[in-house]
């Protein structure tokens, strides 16, 4: 699983709230310990921990299926670095969509899934030789997750 880098987000937190707003994000305090899910540390903030939230264009293609939504991201986050088939415990306990995209960015097959049948379902679309990488999503609220790949991909 891939996860955000941090670098780019870190100068919007020093941007006040309307220079936010005048880009379509804005500023929260975490106000509780599941709802607010960073993007780069595949982590929830903690309660009273700011966060913005913020559109993010995470599958930057020239398909049809290009996508984008809004993400969370703490702030002086850090990229999270897993180990080959680490699943965060958090995506454990929910509801997810996986997505197989080509590499020509189209969308091949998708499932919705709970968390704890998270590691068959990426194994199984790992198999299909025309996959070329999966986004994970929130099944409910289709907030992007994270980006994962065969671990020889790079």
């Amino acid at each position: 699983m891939i996860a955000l880098p941090a670098e780019p987000f870190a100068p919007l937190f020093r941007l006040d709230d309307s220079e936010l707003a005048a880009r379509g994000m804005r500023r929260c305090t975490a106000d509780a310990p599941r709802g607010y899910p960073c993007r780069v540390s595949l982590v929830d903030a903690a309660v009273d921990e700011e966060v913005l939230l913020l559109p993010f264009e995470h599958h930057a293609t020239t398909s049809p299926y290009r996508s984008s939504g809004p993400i969370f991201v703490r702030r002086n986050a850090e990229q999270a670095r897993l180990a080959v088939n680490e699943i965060p415990d958090g995506f454990r306990r929910k509801l997810l969509s996986v997505r197989a995209y080509a590499a020509d960015g189209d969308l091949l097959v998708a499932e919705v899934v709970a968390g704890d049948a998270l590691e068959r379902q990426l194994s199984h679309f790992l198999t299909i030789p025309e996959v070329a990488l999966l986004h994970l999503h929130h099944a409910r609220h289709g907030c992007y997750l994270c980006r994962a790949e065969r671990a020889n991909a790079g």
